[in-house]
Formats: structure tokens, C-alpha cells, sequence
């Protein structure tokens, strides 16, 4: 009797092997349609363009590949905007760092702010050129399937 009250008492307080599993990470989608008509304000040009990411909760880790085609000129910059709504300017707060060239791909550590904006659909990716020093195409990143 006294062997099952101890073993209940482990149990109940967590200390038993096993009886804690340690939370999981998470590895979430996300996807933006990348397009001139989204830009604020829209830029008319034929760029268009998609990006993909997936981000892990437990490390915090965003990695990202953007496809795009159609631009006026050499892409000049490119990064990922928040936190704000479709059809709101935001400050940059993922510069993309390295070649420009289509198709871009790297990673990022995201801090909290920035990992909730990603979680509240306010963060959007652009990437500007000479003709388009503001960004020719822009898309809103939102979770994938």
C-alpha cells in the first residue's frame, strides 16, 4: 500500500521517468504570392514572384527560398517587412543577405516580436530594383498548406 502511495505521489508531481515528455518543436508553412499590384503603392511593372518558408518554433529558425521573374532590372535588395496588414508600409526587420539572384534562399533566426508578426500574417516580403527603390514586387506571408 505505502509502494502505491509513493508511486502516485511521483506521478502526481511529475517526477516519475516519462511521465513529463518535453513540448515539441513545431515546423509551420508559410507562402506569399509575390506581385507589382501589391506593392503600396502598386507598381504597374510584370515582376511577380512566390516564396516558401518554414519556420520551427523551437529554434526559431525561418528558412525561406523566393522565386521571382519579370522585374525591370537586377534586384537591389530584398527582405522581409513587419509587422504590418495588407496594404501597410513597415520597416525591415529580416535583411536578406548574399545574392539576389532568383531563386534566393537562406535562413534567419527571428526574434519573438518578429516571430509573432509572422504568426499574425503582418509580415511581408519584397524585393526592389533601380526603377523601384520602395520595392517592385511585394507579397504578404501567410501560413501554407
Amino acid at each position: 500500500m505505502r509502494h502505491l502511495l509513493v508511486v502516485a505521489a511521483l506521478v502526481a508531481t511529475g517526477s516519475l521517468a516519462g511521465a513529463v515528455q518535453p513540448a515539441s518543436a513545431e515546423m509551420i508553412t508559410y507562402k506569399a504570392d509575390l506581385s507589382a499590384k501589391n506593392e503600396v503603392p502598386p507598381t504597374g511593372t510584370a515582376g511577380t514572384g512566390h516564396l516558401t518558408a518554414t519556420y520551427d518554433t523551437d529554434s526559431k529558425a525561418l528558412s525561406y527560398k523566393i522565386d521571382y521573374s519579370g522585374l525591370s532590372g537586377p534586384a537591389t535588395a530584398a527582405h522581409f517587412h513587419g509587422p504590418a496588414p495588407v496594404g501597410k508600409n513597415a520597416g525591415v526587420v529580416v535583411p536578406i543577405t548574399g545574392s539576389l539572384a532568383s531563386p534566393i534562399e537562406g535562413k534567419a533566426t527571428l526574434t519573438s516580436d518578429q516571430a509573432k508578426s509572422l504568426a499574425d500574417g503582418e509580415m511581408y516580403f519584397n524585393v526592389h530594383t533601380e526603377a523601384h527603390k520602395g520595392g517592385e514586387i511585394r507579397g504578404q506571408v501567410e501560413k501554407g498548406s
